[in-house]
């Protein structure tokens, strides 16, 4: 699941998290690791323009310092940037942060990466964003050099070149954390397919995932890479849910109902060939979206097991 509070977009933030803290946020953290969630998210923007903010507000955690400091109030759930703008900063200092909180978190990061869409925050930080694409391909690249087993990596490309130079810790994931790519564009696809470990969807709808998948999988099996599955994760982001019959207004677009009907609809992912779902609740405040989150995990995630 996507955490709470961490960011405030008018998108999908719910109202009680304006007001909401660090301590809510241990609290959801900790209840997810409890009940068995999967991995717990946060995404990333380093200053929101001002023609944004009516949609996306101000409110973006750090994913670094945010995945550290809940590495610590959890012992099984895995970390995840979904997704980090990797291209914004260099693959030397993105390894040394990232490597850091696998450390931290006893190897449960999972480093989720995307070429970013706000065009002034690329310019502020001296970033060409018209190349935000082959940089983060190339970004990619050096990660996985610079977060592998060897104290001293080694990488050489037409933007980055490293070699020499030490960095400890190393993740505690061996050979290294995944990185999974984030993005539904043809580029964004072919960059999963041929240099990613997975597949984040960022909200298709059910009728685009196939063609989607379809495409991961010929570009995986093109490049000798294997089909689908096994290692390589295939995520979509289902509707907002809720579990039973609400006694409130929540919306056109969530999903309702009891344990049995939400897990009839959300098995239609797998049957796309998805495997793993990324699910956020419908609620009024703390306390019903971890009624939701035990709801979930006791009524309707049993239910999507094969």
């Amino acid at each position: 699941m996507q955490l709470p509070i961490t960011s405030l977009s008018t998108l999908y933030a719910e109202p009680w998290e304006v007001e909401a803290g660090p301590a809510d946020l241990r609290e959801v953290a900790a209840a997810a690791d409890r009940l068995g969630f999967a991995y717990l998210a946060t995404c990333d923007h380093v200053a929101v323009p001002v023609r944004l903010t009516a949609a996306m507000g101000t409110v973006w955690y750090d994913p670094v310092a945010t995945l550290a400091h809940l590495a610590a109030v959890t012992e099984r759930t895995l970390l995840l940037s979904h997704v980090a703008v990797a291209a914004l900063r260099h693959p030397l200092a993105l390894a040394k942060q990232y490597a850091t909180v696998d450390r931290l978190a006893g190897g449960r990061l999972v480093l989720g990466v995307g070429a970013g869409h706000v065009r002034e925050e690329f310019q502020a930080l001296g970033v060409d964003f018209g190349r935000r694409g082959t940089i983060l391909d190339e970004t990619v690249d050096a990660l996985k050099e610079a977060l592998g087993p060897s104290e001293f990596p080694q990488f050489s490309g037409r933007r980055f070149v490293f070699r020499g130079l030490g960095q400890a810790p190393r993740p505690a994931r061996t050979p290294r954390p995944p990185i999974w790519v984030g993005g539904s564009s043809p580029a964004a696809l072919r960059r999963a397919a041929l240099r990613g470990d997975g597949w984040l969807s960022q909200g298709d709808r059910r009728d685009q995932l196939p063609q989607r998948i379809a495409t991961l999988r010929r570009l995986r099996e093109e490049a000798g890479r294997g089909g689908l599955g096994g290692p390589f994760a295939v995520g979509a982001i289902s509707e907002v849910l809720y579990v039973g019959t609400p006694s409130w207004d929540t919306g056109a677009r969530t999903l309702t109902g009891p344990p049995g009907v939400l897990a009839e609809s959300l098995r239609a992912y797998g049957a796309m060939g998805v495997n793993q779902i990324q699910v956020r609740f419908r609620c009024r405040d703390l306390g019903e979206l971890l009624d939701q989150m035990e709801a979930f995990t006791d009524g309707v995630a049993p239910l999507l097991d094969d």
